[in-house]
């Protein structure tokens, strides 16, 4: 079997854009040797977030052998926005150049909006970029029209100051998770959403209105899972059940109780996607490579 793509040195560095926005990247080793290799994983946030975010899960993937990348989509935490602002079309292309970075397969696992730039990236790949599987976390191909309305209330000097106040902050966002949410763990999803500016968030909602993926995920043929909070109010939970029924090859779960920001909420159920998703897209390698020596006997 062909060996997954080695990861790059551990450490932190920008990647420079060809409109000189400038991503943070974060490259984390694994702390435990799994017993076979494990392809890297590239995790991609949700808009007004951040790379810390994935915390827990990042420490469920080292601890079970991957190698991480992360990184702050454009114009959040210590990423830039660039001369071509935040546009759909410019998170798919930074994320394909992540993708690059990390050895060009890697799995790719997009939270909300990340995981929005990973379908479409998916759907349409760019060359050097092959993902070896998906793990899509409270995301949809289609249906995220946000109104106009909300997406000024997002720049709204009023809300910013609310956010920014942490009882008020938590209070606000509470919507976001289901109730079982630790008390610290809300205050992070406070404190990355408070982080991201008024314009950021904003734009970042309005780049999803007409987004519909939905006639190209036949075409995806990776191994792919789909996980859904129950009680998720940002992107409804059936929008990801319908993304899992038209993909070829994808696994759907629903977790109870959870809201929109799984990688918090449920860190366990989002690592556990990966290591299953990892074995099947390991399986299907291995497949092909049985094909292919039988071919040239």
């Amino acid at each position: 079997m062909t060996a997954p793509a080695p990861a790059p040195a551990a450490g932190e560095t920008f990647l420079r854009m060809k409109d000189e926005s400038r991503l943070a990247v974060s490259v984390l080793e694994p702390l435990e040797r799994a017993a076979e290799d494990r392809p890297v994983v590239v995790l991609a946030h949700g808009w007004g977030g951040s790379r810390r975010i994935w915390g827990p899960v990042t420490d469920r993937l080292l601890r079970s052998g991957f190698p991480v990348v992360t990184y702050d989509l454009r114009g959040h935490g210590a990423s830039t926005v660039g001369t071509s602002g935040v546009t759909a079309e410019a998170m798919s292309a930074d994320l394909a150049a992540v993708i690059r970075y990390a050895g060009g397969a890697p799995l790719v696992v997009g939270h909300s909006g990340g995981g929005f730039a990973a379908l479409a990236l998916a759907a349409a790949p760019e060359p050097g970029v092959r993902p070896v599987g998906l793990v899509l976390v409270a995301s949809a191909a289609h249906d995220q029209d946000t109104p106009e309305k909300e997406a000024r209330m997002m720049e709204a000097p009023l809300f910013t100051w609310v956010l920014r106040r942490p009882a008020l902050g938590r209070t606000l966002l509470g919507h976001m998770t289901g109730t079982s949410l630790a008390p610290r763990l809300r205050e992070v999803n406070r404190q990355v959403f408070a982080a991201t500016t008024p314009q950021v968030r904003a734009a970042c909602f309005r780049t999803s209105r007409g987004m519909d993926l939905r006639a190209a995920l036949a075409e995806i043929r990776l191994p792919a899972a789909v996980l859904a909070g129950e009680a998720d109010r940002v992107v409804r939970p059936e929008l990801g059940r319908e993304v899992a029924s038209a993909l070829p090859d994808a696994v759907f779960t629903s977790i109870a109780r959870a809201g929109h920001v799984l990688p918090l909420e449920d860190p366990d159920a989002v690592a556990e996607a990966v290591i299953r998703t990892a074995a099947r897209a390991a399986g299907r390698a291995r497949d092909a490579e049985d094909v292919k020596e039988k071919g040239t006997r």
